[in-house]
This record gives structure tokens, sequence and C-alpha cells, in this order.
């Protein structure tokens, strides 16, 4: 699964992107669990109200663009992937 696959780019100390959508919505849950299970330290960055909502649900910590405008990985999910890993988001 996507959202299993996307933990292992997180790592201690940095600032990640969250999409919008039902991978995203997987991957939340997950990371919540990796934050207490590893004790490791994220700032994430929601894109709409509704990841907002969720990764506080799971005591994500959060910031804005305006505060950390670099972000070391994004966490979104793809409408349609080709063979040489172009994709199109929605």
């Amino acid at each position: 699964m996507a959202a299993q696959k996307a933990l292992d780019y997180v790592e201690d100390g940095m600032v990640i992107g969250l999409g919008t959508g039902s991978t995203v919505e997987y991957f939340i849950p997950k990371l919540g669990d990796k934050i207490k299970k590893e004790n490791i330290e994220i700032i994430a960055i929601p894109t709409s109200h509704r990841t907002k909502s969720l990764a506080q649900e799971f005591q994500i910590p959060l910031s804005t663009l305006r505060e950390h405008p670099e972000i070391d990985v994004t966490i979104d999910g793809a409408d349609e992937v080709d063979p040489n890993l172009n994709l199109i988001k929605g």
C-alpha cells in the first residue's frame, strides 16, 4: 500500500507536506503511530482543512508554508502514473 511505503521516506526532523485524498487519509494514522512509537519530531504542512483536522486528530504537529517554506517530502496520491513515472495530479 502506498501509504505504508511512504512512511519509509519520513525521518526525524523533517518538514512534511500532507496532500488531500484517500492516500493521505490512510497515511496520517500511520504517521501518528510512527511519531509515537519512534519518538520522532516532524512538522507537517496540510494542504486542506480536511487534512489539517485529521492530522490534529492523530496529534501530528502542524505548521504553515509561511513558517516553513521548504518541505523535505510531500505525501499525496496521483490520479494516473505512466511507465516512466510521469503522473497526473488532479
